[in-house]
């Protein structure tokens, strides 16, 4: 998914291009972590990877939970019912944690981002808005994490030993990451909106590890084209 903003995905509107919205995090914005400088930026997207040109309007932004992602919406709605469909990809930032307040005080509760319940009700709300303006969203599920780097990841300066201790043990933050991408996909069918399932195609791969960034979380280079390869699978109709 192009990180730019109505950018074409050829150097000219043809003829039988398609208008596609794009709403979520870090992910769908198309940011890796590139280890050897030590800094996250944005991958270049193959035009290749896409069967009929596109021109795509990418709202995404790194951070983003759905809450944040339902004000860009907001601002946007007019619009949405002229697109061929509107992708919308949540989760990751929602399910996350103040990782220096479990540090300081493992001892205490500590709540996500955003609670599974306020999740999906403002997923749905989400769903529900877009369509109300004529809008077709489609959802996405969320690639899995690799539960040792993103521990390292979070536990950097901070103390490993008490994050460890509230976890209770690394595998939690698979799981707990899991249930949100669940969710996704049980509202999908709820809602009866067409669900690309990125996570299944990770999985599916013997070391979906290989297609993550060294912080655990984003997909690498290769794991970006594993995932435009799933869309255009899966995703038929226009790509």
């Amino acid at each position: 998914m192009n990180e730019n903003t109505e950018k074409s995905l050829t150097t000219e509107k043809e003829e039988h291009s398609v208008d596609i919205g794009i709403f979520g995090d870090s992910i769908s914005k198309g940011i890796i972590f590139e280890e050897q400088d030590q800094k996250y930026c944005t991958v270049s997207r193959e035009i290749r990877s896409w069967t009929k040109p596109a021109i795509l309007h990418n709202f995404s932004v790194m951070g983003c939970t759905i809450r944040r992602g339902m004000d860009i919406i907001k601002r946007h709605l007019p619009q949405l019912g002229s697109y061929e469909n509107v992708f919308l990809e949540f989760g990751g930032n929602d399910c996350d944690f103040d990782w220096q307040a479990v540090s300081d005080h493992p001892e205490e509760e500590h709540f996500p981002n955003t609670p599974l319940d306020e999740f999906e009700e403002l997923y749905t709300e989400a769903v529900l808005s877009i369509q109300e303006k004529g809008g077709k969203p489609v959802l996405l599920t969320m690639p899995p994490l690799a539960p040792d780097r993103y521990f390292n990841w979070i536990s950097r300066g901070k103390n490993a030993v008490n994050i460890l201790k509230w976890l209770g043990g690394v595998d939690t933050i698979y799981r707990w990451q899991e249930m949100y991408s669940m969710k996704v996909a049980l509202l999908a069918q709820k809602l009866s909106v067409p669900l690309v399932d990125i996570r299944s195609a990770f999985l599916s791969q013997h070391h979906y590890r290989d297609f993550l960034c060294a912080d655990g979380i984003h997909p690498n280079r290769k794991g970006h084209h594993l995932i435009y390869q799933t869309i255009r699978k899966q995703y038929s109709p226009c790509l």
